[in-house]
C-alpha cells in the first residue's frame, strides 16, 4: 500500500499559474485540481485549457473573494484512467484528501469519472466535468440532488445530444451522397470503440437509422487503443457500406482514419473522432485522414465573440488547436466568477451561484439545466462539425442548419475516391 501511494503521489504535480511570484500573494490560494489522462492528448487538453484560464485570471489580479484577491493554483492530477481504474480512483482520493483541492475540473472516461464523481461528492468537492459524455453522470443530480449537487458538466454535450448532432451530420452527408452519387438507399456501418459512453450511441443508431431510411450493415466495436483495424475495415468494405458512422474518443481514432485513407475504403467517415479534433491528427495519419468528419467543440469560426480569440490564444501558446477537453478553460472561469459573486470558497454557497451561470464562453452560451448539464441547441452550445480538407480542419456544420451558419464555415466535401468509386 505504501509503495502504491508513492507511485500515485507521482501522478500529481503542483503548479502555480501566476504572472507574479507566490510570495507576492501571501499564503492563501484557490486550489483547482485538473484531473485527466495526462499522458494522452485528452489530459493535455484538460491541463492546457485550465492553464490558459488561470494565467489570464491571475494576470488580472487573481480571484476576488470578499475584500481580498487570491491566486489560482492548479494541481495536475494524472488519472491514468485509460490504463487503470484503480489509479484514477486513488488519484482523485489523493487530490481531495492529501492535497485538499478546493475544486476539480476534467475527467474523461465515463467508467473512471463515475467513480471519481462519488469520491468528490463524499468530500463535497465541486467537480466540473470536461470530458465524459454519459447522461448518467448528470442523471445522478436529479436522482439525489443533496449528494450530487456539486457535479456540473461543461463539455462535451451529453451522449444523447451527441447522438443528435451525429445524426444531423450523418443526415447531411447521406443527403449529399444520395444527390451527388445517385444512391437510392444509404448503407451505414457503425464503428464505435468498446467503451461505456458509446453504448447509448450504438443502441440509438441501430434503432433509428432504419427509420431514417438507411440500412445498418453491421456494428464493429474495436478497442479504444487498437493499433490495427484493417480486419474491421475490410469487413466494412465487403458490406457495401456508403458511410462509416464513428464513435472514437481514444487513439483508435488515428488508427482507423489512417488505415481508412490508406485502403481508400469507399465510404465516408462521419461521427465522433476526438483525435481528429487536434492539429496533430494530420501528421499522425500522414495525411491519410483527409476528409474525416467529426463532431468538435471548437473551430476557428465565430461561435461566440470569444471563440476565435480563445482559439488563437490556445494555438499560439500550445502550438495546436484545442480539443473538447480544453473546456476546462470555461470551467475555471465559471468557478472564478462564482467565487467572486458568492464572496466565498464554500461549495454550498457556490452551487446555487453556478446553477445560475449564463456565460458567453468559447464553445457557446453556457447555461446549466436542472441536472447541471450544459444546455444544447441554437443560441446555447451546439458543438460543430469539422472536416479535414487538404491539411486544414474546417468547420462544415452548422451550415444553414435551422437558419444557423457560423461565420467562417464552409461546405462539406465527399472524399474523391468515394466519388470516383460510385461514378465508375
Amino acid at each position: 500500500m505504501k509503495k502504491r501511494n508513492v507511485v500515485l503521489s507521482m501522478l500529481l504535480a503542483i503548479c502555480l499559474v501566476a504572472t507574479f511570484g507566490f510570495s507576492a500573494w501571501g499564503g492563501e490560494v484557490i486550489k483547482i485540481g485538473v484531473i485527466g489522462p495526462m499522458q494522452f492528448t485528452q489530459g493535455e487538453g484538460h491541463w492546457n485549457g485550465a492553464t490558459l484560464a488561470a494565467e489570464e485570471i491571475n494576470a488580472k489580479g487573481g480571484v476576488q473573494v470578499g475584500d481580498k484577491n487570491l491566486p489560482i493554483v492548479l494541481i495536475k492530477v494524472d488519472s491514468n484512467e485509460f490504463v487503470s481504474l484503480p489509479d484514477a480512483t486513488n488519484a482523485v482520493e489523493l487530490a481531495t484528501s492529501r492535497y485538499k483541492v478546493n475544486y476539480l475540473v476534467g475527467g474523461f472516461r465515463t467508467e473512471a469519472v463515475l467513480v471519481m464523481q462519488d469520491i468528490a461528492m463524499d468530500n463535497k468537492t465541486i467537480f466540473i466535468g470536461c470530458g465524459a459524455a454519459h447522461p448518467k453522470l448528470c442523471g445522478k443530480v436529479k436522482a439525489d440532488y443533496d449528494r450530487y449537487k456539486y457535479w456540473f458538466r461543461v463539455t462535451p454535450i451529453n451522449s444523447r445530444f451527441l447522438v443528435k448532432v451525429d445524426f444531423i451530420l450523418l443526415g447531411m452527408v447521406a443527403k449529399i451522397m444520395a444527390k451527388q452519387l445517385n444512391i437510392p438507399k444509404i448503407k451505414v456501418a457503425i464503428v464505435a470503440e468498446k467503451a461505456v459512453w458509446c453504448d447509448p450511441i450504438v443502441g440509438i443508431a441501430e434503432k433509428n437509422l432504419p427509420k431514417m431510411g438507411m440500412e445498418v450493415v453491421g456494428v464493429w466495436r474495436p478497442s479504444p487503443v487498437a493499433t490495427d483495424v484493417t480486419a474491421e475495415l475490410s469487413a466494412i468494405q465487403s458490406s457495401g457500406a456508403h458511410i462509416v458512422f464513428t464513435s472514437f474518443s481514444s487513439s483508435v481514432g488515428i488508427t482507423f482514419a489512417k488505415q481508412w485513407g490508406e485502403l481508400k475504403v469507399p465510404a465516408a467517415a462521419v461521427g465522433i473522432n476526438v483525435e481528429a479534433q487536434k492539429d496533430g491528427f494530420w501528421a499522425a495519419t500522414s495525411g491519410k485522414g483527409n476528409y474525416t468528419l467529426t463532431i468538435n467543440t471548437y473551430g476557428r469560426v465565430k461561435i461566440t465573440d470569444q471563440t476565435i480569440d480563445f482559439f488563437d490564444k490556445y494555438r499560439k501558446k500550445f502550438k495546436e488547436a484545442p480539443n473538447y477537453t480544453a473546456g476546462t478553460y470555461d470551467a475555471v472561469y465559471i468557478l472564478a466568477e462564482a467565487i467572486t459573486k458568492a464572496g466565498s470558497l464554500n461549495p454550498d454557497k457556490l452551487v446555487p451561484v453556478i446553477e445560475k451561470t449564463d456565460r458567453t464562453g468559447a464553445s457557446g452560451r453556457i447555461v446549466f439545466d436542472q441536472t447541471h448539464d450544459v444546455t444544447w441547441g441554437p443560441g446555447y452550445v451546439t458543438s460543430v462539425g469539422t472536416q479535414w480538407q487538404n491539411g486544414k480542419n474546417m468547420v462544415v456544420w452548422p451550415y444553414n442548419w435551422k437558419g444557423l451558419t457560423y461565420e467562417g464555415a464552409v461546405p462539406y466535401l465527399l472524399p474523391p475516391w468515394v466519388v470516383s468509386h460510385y461514378k465508375k
